[in-house]
């Protein structure tokens, strides 16, 4: 159990990736606090990670609420008795051409992917420092972080931005002990790729699917992604083998897109 002891927060963990990476750094022995917007699905997750033999606790909160973030935070060492790891993975897409984007379109997305994972990256930087402790910052990128997509061109603008604020939060914490890395998956089957299919369907006329399989056809490993593909990544991630790694944001796609 390499993170045996250790506390993480997982935003958007009631589903999904979140939740996978929950159950994967519970199984590698850390305590979880779970965070969503929503509380719906948190308590099932709570009880896996429980199941697992590990503590767990839930918080509800808006990410893109600086001071609920902050509350979070809070909430996870207060309960779990400590905090060392934030796993920022929240984050929303959106299919649109860029002629049509709106500025409430454009609003959204960038409160949710970009000023959420900045917010948790301060609120768990800020922890640290108080607790005078070394930690580990690992927020959700994409490949779409890489590669700008059609269609996905707010999206992905939002995803390269994750990257530059994990380079510039690698080196502004270097100095205190914190690692601040970044994880840029592929086609994953989940809800939001079920979502991403429609949207795209709906704006180029394919069929629902079609989409979704294109994709999948370009991955060298012949196979779509699962959430427990990326949550294995993102224990190393949280690991101490990665303690001499900072500022990256490697792509775990199956071979899809290279760099």
């Amino acid at each position: 159990m390499a993170i045996n002891g250790k506390v993480a927060l997982i935003t958007g963990a009631g589903q999904g990736i979140g939740r996978a990476i929950a159950l994967r750094l519970a199984k590698d022995g850390a305590d979880i606090a779970l965070v969503d917007v929503k509380n719906d699905k948190l308590k099932a997750v709570a009880d896996e990670v429980k199941e697992a033999g590990r503590k767990a606790t839930t918080f509800v909160a808006d990410v893109t609420k600086r001071d609920q973030v902050y509350a979070a935070v809070d909430h996870a060492e207060k309960e779990l008795g400590g905090f060392d790891i934030i796993v920022n993975n929240a984050g929303i897409a959106q299919v649109q051409a860029l002629l049509d984007v709106t500025p409430e379109e454009v609003e959204k997305i960038l409160k949710v992917n970009v000023e959420g994972v900045l917010w948790g990256i301060q609120a768990a930087a800020r922890k640290f420092r108080e607790r005078k402790q070394k930690g580990k910052i690992i927020n959700a990128s994409s490949i779409a972080g890489h590669d700008g997509f059609e269609l996905l061109g707010v999206y992905s603008a939002t995803k390269f931005a994750v990257r530059a604020l994990t380079q510039a939060a690698a080196k502004e914490f270097a100095s205190d002990g914190v690692t601040v890395n970044a994880y840029c998956p592929g086609i994953v089957g989940t809800d939001m790729w079920v979502e991403i299919d429609k949207r795209f369907a709906e704006i180029t006329g394919a069929k629902v699917g079609a989409t979704y399989a294109k994709y999948v056809e370009g991955i060298a490993l012949g196979r779509a992604q699962t959430p427990e593909d990326v949550a294995a990544f993102v224990s190393f991630l949280a690991g101490p083998d990665s303690d001499y790694m900072t500022g990256q944001a490697p792509l775990i796609d199956g071979g899809l897109v290279y760099r």
